[in-house]
């Protein structure tokens, strides 16, 4: 079951039966099926992740005492708060590499339905989950039927990793695909810098723009915008074209995208710009130096110097105890 975006926190009376609240976890869905004997989990595309993660098998067969469906977030604490670059290294090919990392970076689930009768209510399956015995690594997302409580999670909670609210309906029954649930995120603006563009994969027009923000002086590599529709993507090729760094004979520069285990074999190639064009962009959070996530178009700012676009202008979430939150 997904959840759709909305810009808050929704009143518990605006959906029949109510709604009840809880953390929007960042790492990877994860639907736990036990039969009594054997533990498999399955992304939310039902990809096989089992292999990735021994330490939490070895866990769910412990802890488990009846077959049961469990739907969660495979999460990854390091320091007080979640880590998804270090959760997304679990996904290796080699065996003796996340055998390795199951020791050194042991992963967590949090577990927010128990969907052994999905036909129920919401409020009966969770009340299913919490018969369940769970202890670290194994939890239960906390939840609340406070809306004020709901929007000090919002805007606390970011500071251990975590990237906003889901409002789930009481009476809804477990629709797979539909998205029922509610999700409200955290939206905040930066002005970057333009540095490239990759071509759609339509092969018409631009599919997406890399963005760059300044540090010390040099230009890094923040992450892209997309979401254009196919008219816009027209567009901004000649928008762009005066920026296209050339060679000698005359061909625009390419540049390479960093791969990783995600991309395959996607290409990652993108025309080179002159770092003179500034847009403002909207976003929910960082990881690291990047954007986590696609970042969306909002306006050209032509009005900012491309140097004053630095990390200087963006917002840091105070620092809050994960555990506070697993607790």
């Amino acid at each position: 079951m997904l959840a759709k975006a909305v810009s808050a926190i929704p009143l518990p009376d605006s959906v029949e039966g109510g709604l009840l609240y809880e953390p929007k976890w960042d790492g990877f869905r994860g639907i736990v099926t036990f039969d009594g004997e054997t533990v498999e989990i399955g992304s939310r595309g039902a990809k096989p992740l089992t292999r990735y993660f021994p330490e939490l098998v070895a866990e769910f067969s412990r802890q488990l005492k009846k077959p049961c469906v469990l739907d969660g977030e495979i999460i990854l604490p390091v320091a007080g708060r979640l880590d998804w670059e270090a959760l997304s290294q679990r996904i290796h090919p080699a065996q003796s590499r996340i055998d390795k990392l199951s020791v050194e970076t042991p992963a967590s689930f949090v577990a927010f339905d128990l969907l052994d009768d999905p036909t129920l209510p919401f409020s009966e399956r969770r009340a299913a989950l919490e018969k369940l015995s769970l202890t670290a690594p194994l939890h239960r997302s906390q939840v609340t039927t406070d809306v004020e409580l709901a929007q000090h999670w919002l805007e606390e909670f970011e500071g251990a990793g975590l990237d906003g609210v889901v409002a789930k309906p009481l009476a809804a029954a477990y629709a797979p695909g539909k998205r029922v649930m509610l999700k409200i995120k955290h939206h905040r603006t930066a002005d970057v810098v333009a540095l490239g563009y990759r071509i759609h994969k339509s092969r018409a027009g631009v599919g997406s723009l890399l963005v760059g923000l300044y540090d010390e002086g040099e230009l890094k590599n923040v992450g892209g915008v997309s979401a254009f529709s196919n008219a816009r993507r027209l567009e901004l090729i000649d928008e762009l074209e005066p920026l296209v760094t050339r060679g000698d004979d005359g061909a625009a520069e390419t540049g390479e995208r960093e791969r990783n285990r995600f991309s395959g074999a996607k290409d990652q190639s993108f025309v080179t710009l002159r770092p003179e064009r500034v847009l403002e962009v909207r976003y929910d959070q960082m990881e690291g130096e990047r954007f986590r996530h696609t970042a969306q178009f909002e306006r050209w700012r032509d009005d900012r110097d491309p140097r004053s676009c630095t990390y200087d202008q963006l917002e840091v979430p105070a620092k809050y105890d994960l555990a506070k939150v697993l607790a």
